[in-house]
């Protein structure tokens, strides 16, 4: 496959929490607000203009051109920070991003495989839009989406879509696959689902001949520096998709569904 041209090389960036005491088991994909401070710095100074997940997915499927040198940033699962200081430091830079939010992990009792943490509400989805955020769905409660059966999988797909759709009062046309985990079969049931886009993890830069329901995306864990986001920002430091998936990814996914089939579904993280 011919490797897309520099120009063409999308970092799509995945955040989940920013916060100084994260709990332990996402301690690694935490970023402190100090370091998030800085990492934005990066993006402006690096010319790069930041768009939702929306406008690549558009561009994905024949529609308008995307900005010249564009960026994306993606924020997974809907932590509390999220509403507040992370959706304001963003809005006050003028950086749109999108939130990818775990219905069932936003509201009371146990709807959610998540562990526990400080979330926001579902009823705080709203202020993240008028903050400049574009909402979707990151499943209703965070499992290893290409170890479910098809019912089970349908109804995370659609319930979460529509669970959103009505506190937004509009469509939520885009979704994150739980830990980037998806399959071919998994891909043909979110399209059934109503979604436009979905967006994967796959540890690499996206590009504008990538898949509309599996952009790749570049984990920001606690352990990267300023360097690191310059390099993915210049369109370096990573593979470019599409590319297929490895013998290993394969192999990897079989090992989890047979897990599945006897301990039933779990967490994906």
């Amino acid at each position: 496959m011919t490797r897309p041209p520099d120009s063409s090389r999308v970092p799509v960036l995945l955040y989940h929490a920013v916060m100084d005491d994260p709990p332990a088991w996402i301690a690694e994909f935490t970023v402190t607000p100090r370091q998030f401070t800085a990492q934005l710095d990066a993006i402006t100074a690096a010319q790069r203009t930041a768009v939702p997940v929306g406008a690549l997915a558009g561009r994905l499927t024949g529609g308008a051109p995307l900005p010249p040198r564009p960026v994306v940033l993606t924020f997974d699962d809907g932590f509390a920070d999220l509403p507040g200081p992370t959706a304001e430091a963003l809005a006050e830079r003028a950086l749109p991003a999108t939130a990818f939010l775990t219905t069932g992990a936003l509201t009371p009792g146990p709807g959610s495989l998540l562990p526990p943490a400080p979330m926001m509400t579902l009823a705080q989805a709203p202020a993240l839009e008028r903050l400049g955020m574009e909402i979707g769905a990151h499943t209703v409660t965070h499992p290893q989406l290409d170890t479910l059966r098809a019912p089970r999988l349908d109804r995370e797909l659609r319930e979460s879509k529509a669970v959103l759709e009505d506190v937004l009062g509009h469509e939520v046309a885009h979704l994150a696959y739980p830990h980037g985990y998806n399959s071919r079969a998994v891909r043909r049931a979110a399209r059934r689902a109503g979604y436009a886009s979905a967006v994967a993890v796959r540890h690499a830069l996206s590009s504008e001949a990538d898949e509309p329901y599996r952009i790749a995306r570049l984990i920001v864990r606690r352990s990267h520096t300023v360097a690191d986001v310059t390099a993915w920002l210049a369109g370096e430091g990573a593979r470019v998709a599409p590319f297929p998936d490895s013998a290993a990814t394969v192999g990897w996914r079989l090992y989890r569904r047979s897990r599945a089939v006897a301990r039933g579904p779990r967490f994906a993280g």
